[in-house]
């Protein structure tokens, strides 16, 4: 198979790499870059356990080529806080019981914080709404919902 240059900002670190032209960006971020928190559940884009930033946009990995992301800024749940830190939304999903097996958590998270960019304050019907896309088969969401707005409420 063909191969690319690809060059991107993961995490804040500058990242070259000869990639084969189909390979699908949760691949290489899990296989080539070893980020093993983007999930991949379904291969078909239903799921949102691949969702990640791209860009500072919620994009699912698993239906992006990483020749796509060539010059993007990525950031996956590895790289949402500073070393040694919680994002709100850690904070949020932890405090809040936001998760039961923690699957879909990544996933979330990512577009919970693309929510937060758009909408600092949502009301519980944004936050369902910007949420839409990504499955849980463990909590109800109620408490993911909540931990979104603990999350808007502490995030400085």
């Amino acid at each position: 198979m063909p191969e690319r240059s690809l060059t991107v900002t993961v995490n804040g670190t500058r990242r070259e790499s000869s990639v084969p032209v189909r390979q699908l960006l949760a691949h290489y971020i899990r296989e080539t870059l070893g980020l093993t928190g983007t999930h991949i559940g379904c291969d078909t884009s239903q799921c949102g356990a691949c969702t990640i930033l791209v860009n500072g946009a919620a994009v699912k990995s698993c239906t992006m080529l990483a020749v796509q992301a060539d010059g993007a800024a990525i950031t996956t749940i590895e790289g949402l806080a500073p070393a040694g830190e919680q994002h709100p939304l850690q904070a949020g999903f932890w405090e809040e019981h936001g998760l039961q097996c923690g699957f879909c958590t990544p996933g979330m998270v990512a577009a919970a914080h693309q929510l937060l960019q758009r909408h600092p304050h949502p009301t519980e019907q944004q936050i369902r709404e910007g949420l839409e896309g990504n499955y849980c088969r463990c909590t109800g969401y109620q408490n993911i919902v909540k931990a979104v707005q603990y999350a808007s409420q502490h995030t400085k």
